[in-house]
């Protein structure tokens, strides 16, 4: 598929589907990827931007899920959530430890300085703040160089941080969930205005996409699709009905 796209790296957080259904609500293509993908891969792809997800484990331990420093250095801006936040501070020479007050749900943040994250985001006080989902053990306690804080909370002293020459944003909280106000609002930012993505991508477009790739692959022949009832398989099935009607058996399993 040779539309734009921006690509989600999936360190394993609980948010990652939903921070892919996010960027589409954008009307922009996205797909996610493990973050064992290779560098190389991910080059070829020619993303308009990269999304760092959250996870369960702290950066700064030997065992856990990093990436290439190379990332950061391909000039496509890169946003990292949560635990990507702490991993782009950590690989640049920031650092990050364990929290003193974990910070967990509704949570208010104080915008410190403009951001193009922050364009349009309304707030809900005179001292400029807006309500965000925390969920967090660790923190940035030293910012990367070359990065400026743009948030933080009565706990948190940075919610958030960017290299703006860099296109390189971290953000502690997660925009993703309905429980931060402007979130769309900001991932919005980032896709479209950051990444400069046309937005003119839509679902249905996918689906035709997808039905005239498997017209051209299967041509005359038969196919077989094994169908458990989840929705990946279901999903096939459909779309394999659509494209080929009675060239397709289906066998439940």
């Amino acid at each position: 598929m040779d539309q734009e796209k921006v690509i989600v790296i999936d360190f394993g957080g609980q948010y990652n589907q939903l921070v892919a259904r996010r960027v589409r609500e954008c009307n922009v293509y996205c797909e996610i990827y493990s973050y064992r993908t290779d560098i190389e891969q991910i080059k070829a792809m020619n993303p308009k931007g990269i999304i760092l997800t959250g996870g369960p484990n702290s950066c700064y331990e030997a065992d856990s899920p990093t990436y290439t420093k190379e990332l950061f250095e391909l000039g496509i801006p890169v946003l990292g959530l949560c635990y990507g936040a702490q991993l782009m501070n950590h690989i640049l020479g920031g650092k990050v430890e364990k929290a003193p007050v974990r910070e967990y749900g509704k949570t208010e943040v104080f915008v410190d300085k403009s951001s193009p994250l922050f364009e349009g985001v309304a707030t809900d006080s005179a001292e400029g703040s807006t309500i965000c989902w925390m969920s967090h053990f660790d923190y940035i306690s030293k910012i990367a160089p070359g990065f400026e804080i743009t948030t933080h909370t009565k706990d948190c002293p940075v919610a958030s941080c960017e290299d703006k020459e860099k296109d390189l944003y971290a953000i502690q909280f997660h925009p993703e969930v309905l429980h931060s106000e402007y979130g769309k609002t900001m991932l919005s930012n980032f896709v479209l205005d950051v990444c400069n993505c046309a937005g003119d991508w839509r679902m249905d477009s996918f689906v035709e996409e997808q039905i005239k790739a498997i017209k051209e692959k299967v041509g005359n022949g038969k196919v077989l699709c094994a169908l458990s009832g989840g929705v990946d398989s279901s999903v096939a099935a459909v779309l394999l009905s659509k494209a080929i009607g009675n060239q397709l058996t289906c066998v439940f399993v």
